[in-house]
């Protein structure tokens, strides 16, 4: 197996936004010339996650509610962090997960039809790093 490696800085100009990076894993997987094998797309940040669904803006809305529902923003969280308390964004980050791995064939993603690669920026306007590592053949 070979694995090629590349790194993706993202800023977003919103504090949540929820940004369409399927085009830069397929351009990634055509890069390495592999035909099958898998692709790790990994953040590389505890306040931003990765994510495989519709990039449909409704779903996004609501995914936005859950999220703030599961895991709001409060004052009595024992995390103080180094420069700010943001716990509800770190396990906001945990429900998403920081990474996901996205399959291929033939030279082409395995995604269902309504599937997209989405970077979720969970505490933005500062640049985030995405490592996206094709492993194949």
């Amino acid at each position: 197996m070979k694995i090629y490696n590349e790194q993706l800085t993202l800023q977003t100009q919103g504090k949540r936004e929820f940004v369409n990076i399927t085009p830069q894993v397929k351009a990634a997987m055509e890069k390495s010339s592999f035909r099958d094998g898998i692709i790790l797309v990994s953040v590389l940040h505890s306040n931003a996650a990765i994510i495989v669904n519709d990039d449909e803006p409704g779903l996004l809305d609501d995914l936005q509610s859950w999220l703030e529902q599961v895991a709001p923003e409060r004052d009595d969280y024992k995390h103080r962090g180094r420069f700010e308390s943001n716990t509800g964004i770190h396990l906001q980050s945990l429900l998403l997960h920081h990474q996901v791995v996205v399959s291929f064939s033939e030279g082409r993603l395995d995604l269902g039809p309504w599937q997209f690669v989405l970077f979720a920026e969970l505490d933005g306007q500062r640049p985030k790093r995405i490592l996206i590592k094709v492993m194949g053949e």
